[in-house]
């Protein structure tokens, strides 16, 4: 159970205001019931626009979620616009590295923040992308930063919602 401490509409329409966030994982995870404000779903995947050499550093040097020093996240839902969509898949991995550089400028933030991308686009859930993230009180200067150069980039030209919702334990 995380804390829930900010709550940010960064584009389009808002989450209706909660708490606490739990993170349910796993088949026929549900979550609890009772007092339930929102719902988001996603699931984990393959780097879909990762390059072999790429993935293999980004296993190399990410650490695992739930380490103990690691008292805060973000919740970071996006959805992209159909203009990202309708390009083609060498034409999106352009602009994500070529361009952007978001695996790379990832990289240097690892293994102090820890990572995980869930797709929800393909469950018809609001969002395509639910990103996780997780880290030490001592990163979370670190963790802005971050989040500062990626929606500085051609990338975030597509975003159409984003919330950013940050947490602590």
């Amino acid at each position: 159970m995380w804390s829930i401490e900010r709550l940010e509409t960064v584009a389009g329409s808002p989450l209706a205001p909660a708490s606490r966030l739990e993170v349910a994982e796993g088949p026929g995870a549900a979550g609890s019931a009772g007092d339930t404000v929102w719902v988001l779903r996603g699931v984990t995947s393959n780097e879909r626009y990762a390059t072999t050499g790429e993935h293999q550093e980004l296993a190399a040097r990410q650490e695992p979620l739930g380490r103990a020093r690691s008292t805060r996240a973000a919740l970071i839902p996006v959805k992209k616009s159909e203009a990202w969509w309708d390009l083609a898949q060498d034409e999106r991995r352009r602009i994500f590295e070529e361009s952007s550089h978001h695996i790379a400028t990832g990289l240097e933030y690892l293994p102090a923040v820890a990572r995980r991308l869930h797709h929800g686009r393909d469950l018809g859930e609001p969002f395509d992308f639910l990103t996780w993230f997780e880290f030490a009180p001592e990163h979370a200067a670190a963790f802005e930063e971050l989040v500062r150069r990626l929606r500085g980039t051609e990338e975030w030209t597509y975003v159409e919602r984003e919330i950013d919702l940050r947490l602590a334990r």
